[in-house]
């Protein structure tokens, strides 16, 4: 029977603390260089390694496969934004794109191992295995980039999802090509790959009607906690039903977020998982660089250093080669082609099952090992090299004077918002200073008759030149929440006598918003969307009246289910939106009700 040891758990203690001081450490200091956060996990557990040889734990291995978890998180989040007929308008880019990119890097791959003298079978492994891209990886810096719904993005994550659905195949591909493989093996297979398709589609109909019901019933209890531990239980399950049928934890957790998408309890399931996800993520890269094996790169440096350059770069190129075929355009093909050539955490099990087979030897596996870390820690500095092969769209300095910028009303962003925003004003006579950092807006809309400053209103050096401390008010028309939060913040410090009216991205950021104080909030959407409700209930034969009564209690609905989730959570409030038609009881529609009261 085991035996309690107090200085155990005292030493596990010490090793969370290690950890963590590691990660304080080089994470930010990683972040102020430009280098990327994930560089910083990488370089932490490396860091704990050296410095605390074997203190952590005999078997790193063991926390790497723990802080898979983060992998999961990650793809359950990824998941919970993708509604089934998206993902499957994606079809072609997943079974397209991502299959030509597997076999033109796995070809040209593993004729680089066939050249450097590696058997046919063993050659063809390190190929496919190194033509998997780290899914964490490249789906966290667009995330932080802020570049995942952009062509490339959406590109680079089919790739990817083909990727994860490739392990199943490629782990039979190892047992099929082992020493001990015989056509049993094949039959055995074949029977594996039934059971996964199988074990897919019963995840598929729980999550289509069991889910919701489910989520629905314990937000009734009205208990927070029960809500996020049954979201991180549909996680663990799925994961555990697609490794128990030989597929991926990531996969699994994947469709359960592609199940939960329409579900109305979608968003309160994601910010649930959030803080799990962002800790177990970092745990992982921590965990990549304390699982290296150092001894094995001490004796292999020198081929280690020669051949994870060579194989990204020939990565880059097949890369290169097969998404210029697909026609995207040139940046594109440079921004994928520097996104993906680094090696995956996937590569990291796949390598473990051939060693397991004896296809590889154990040392050949660590070296595998070791150049797939190193492409990962590589990776954040490609970013940096980027910009020297895309295509630059010229801009034409401009140089700036204020010396006109008298308005009492500052408007920043002139884009399509913003323009009708300034027409009432200038229509009603007022002195508007606008501000736009789009210096070929700026020119356009020079063409039209507009005065528009050139400047970044995030600034606060920009603001003060725009004589923001004289306006009355600031109205923030831009369409990038982190800035518009930006510039709110700065206005209030800076110049707190105008009132800050701002617009919104959508219903979360409406919530920031409130929160932080603004004076006014608007969603982009809001107001067109319940005129076009007002024209739609009038030409089924509503009476105008009555419409315009219907959209005023809309908009009052609205506006106190605002203010309830932003004093409490996402989730209140819902008793005051309509999910299912109403019995009509047309009512007297008070006088001069403006339409534009309650953003």
């Amino acid at each position: 029977m085991p035996t309690f040891d107090p200085s155990h758990i005292e030493v596990l203690f010490w090793n969370a603390l290690a950890l963590i001081a590691a990660a304080c450490l080089f994470v930010p200091l990683f972040h102020m260089l430009r280098l990327g956060s994930i560089l910083g996990y990488l370089v932490a557990g490396l860091a704990v390694q050296i410095v605390l040889p074997g203190a952590l734990t005999e078997h790193p291995e063991e926390l790497l496969h723990f802080a898979e978890f983060g992998v999961v998180l990650f793809l359950f989040v990824i998941g919970l934004e993708l509604r089934p007929p998206v993902l499957w308008s994606m079809r072609r880019d997943i079974f397209g794109l991502g299959l030509a990119q597997m076999l033109g890097c796995g070809l040209l791959l593993s004729g680089a191992a066939l050249a450097y003298g590696y058997d046919p079978a063993i050659a063809v492994v390190i190929g496919l295995g190194l033509a998997l891209s780290s899914t964490a990886l490249v789906m966290q810096t667009l995330d932080e980039r802020r570049e995942r719904g952009t062509l490339y993005g959406r590109k680079a994550f089919a790739i990817l999802l083909f990727q994860d659905l490739a392990i199943v195949p490629l782990l039979l591909l190892i047992a099929f090509l082992a020493p001990t493989g015989d056509g049993l093996d094949m039959q055995q297979s074949l029977i594996r790959i039934g059971i996964a398709i199988a074990a897919i589609g019963a995840l598929i109909l729980v999550g289509r009607y069991a889910l919701d019901p489910m989520f629905r019933l314990l937000a009734k209890t009205g208990v927070q906690e029960v809500m996020t531990a049954s979201a991180l239980g549909v996680v663990i399950a799925a994961a555990l039903l697609m490794d128990f049928v030989g597929m991926s934890y990531a996969m699994g957790s994947f469709i359960a977020g592609v199940m939960l998408a329409e579900s109305s309890y979608r968003h309160e399931v994601e910010a649930d998982i959030e803080p799990f996800r962002s800790l177990f993520l970092g745990l992982f890269f921590v965990a990549v660089g304390l699982s290296l094996d150092l001894n094995a790169v001490v004796e292999n440096w020198l081929l280690i250093l020669a051949a994870t350059p060579v194989a990204m770069l020939l990565k880059g190129l097949a890369l290169a080669a097969v998404t210029g075929g697909f026609r995207l355009k040139r940046n594109d093909v440079v921004k994928l082609s520097f996104s993906l050539p680094q090696f995956g955490e996937f590569g990291f099990v796949l390598f473990a099952a051939a060693s397991t087979a004896a296809l590889i030897n154990p040392q050949e596996a660590s070296v595998l090992i070791a150049v797939v870390t190193l492409s990962m820690a590589l990776s954040p500095l490609l970013a940096r090299v980027e910009g020297l092969f895309l295509t630059k769209t010229p801009e034409t300095l401009i140089e700036e004077t204020f010396d006109d910028a008298t308005g009492r009303i500052l408007v920043i962003g002139f884009g399509r918002f913003g323009q009708i925003v300034a027409q009432p004003l200038f229509a009603q006579g007022f002195d508007v200073t606008i501000l736009d950092n789009n210096p070929t807006r700026v020119q356009e809309a020079a063409g039209f008759g507009f005065r528009i400053h050139y400047g970044d209103g995030t600034r606060r050096d920009v603001l003060r030149a725009a004589a923001a401390e004289g306006v009355d008010m600031v109205a923030v028309c831009i369409d990038d929440p982190e800035a518009a939060d930006a510039i709110l913040a700065r206005v209030q410090e800076d110049f707190s006598e105008a009132k800050v009216y701002v617009r919104s991205f959508d219903r979360r950021h409406s919530i920031r918003l409130i929160n932080a104080k603004a004076d006014f909030v608007v969603r982009e959407t809001f107001e067109s969307a319940v005129r076009m409700g007002r024209q739609v209930l009038i030409g089924l034969g509503v009476p105008e009246a009555e419409a315009d009564h219907r959209i005023q209690d809309i908009r009052k609905r609205d506006r106190e289910r605002l203010m309830e989730q932003a004093e409490g959570d996402i989730s209140a409030g819902r008793d005051r939106m309509f999910t299912a038609p109403v019995k009509p009881e047309p009512l007297p529609v008070e006088k001069n009700q403006t339409p534009d009261e309650n953003a």
